[in-house]
């Protein structure tokens, strides 16, 4: 039997590219984003991220900015669910504030590439403006707790409520910096060991 050698037969062979759907999109422009910086990728790199050209990313989304907003929005969106979850508004606020550092933890690894651009925003565009706000909300937040925690009689005394917070999440906040999901510690582990470090020394005995 002679083997076929006809055009269609030999399109068929070929491996197809896969398509890229706006959630794909996202994802590998965050990738490009903390590699270049949000400001050092044109759309042409992303493009060729993707492997595709640039009006194919058009079709899924209006341009480099609007993939910036939708990355953060990932972020803080995981982020204010805590804040609005009913657990951290009932009981003691230590026991209050140590499960919001548990989920912020939990949040972090599981957007990291999320929650890592949102932490290198330094205020550059409208987008990274707005996103800096609603983070200082959250910060506020927590910064309320602390204080409540305080003024209950569950924190040592003599420390300062303002810089308990930015202790606090300052270390939740450095694990995107070097937390790699497949080769580290579970998020639970990576928690677990913060809440022991930090709380042993900020509950009053």
């Amino acid at each position: 039997m002679a083997l076929d050698v006809s055009p269609s037969s030999d399109r068929s062979a070929r491996p197809r590219r896969r398509g890229h759907d706006p959630e794909s999109v996202l994802s590998a422009a965050v990738a490009v984003f903390n590699e270049r910086g949000y400001d050092g990728t044109s759309m042409e790199d992303l493009a060729r991220a993707l492997g595709v050209t640039k009006s194919a990313i058009y079709h899924h989304v209006p341009g480099k900015e609007q993939l910036l907003a939708r990355a953060l929005d990932r972020a803080l969106d995981g982020l204010s669910e805590l804040a609005a979850d009913e657990r951290a508004a009932r009981g003691p606020a230590i026991d209050r504030l140590e499960w919001v550092v548990r989920q912020s933890v939990r949040v972090l690894t599981e957007r990291l590439p999320y929650v890592t651009l949102l932490l290198r925003a330094r205020g550059n565009s409208a987008t990274e403006r707005a996103a800096l706000a609603r983070r200082a909300e959250l910060e506020a937040f927590a910064g309320r707790l602390v204080e409540e925690a305080a003024a209950e009689g569950a924190i040592r005394p003599g420390l300062d409520p303002a810089l308990v917070t930015r202790l606090l999440f300052g270390a939740v906040g450095s694990i995107a910096e070097w937390h790699r999901p497949e080769r580290d510690a579970p998020a639970a582990d990576v928690a677990d060991a913060l809440v022991r470090m930090t709380f042993e020394g900020l509950r009053r005995a």
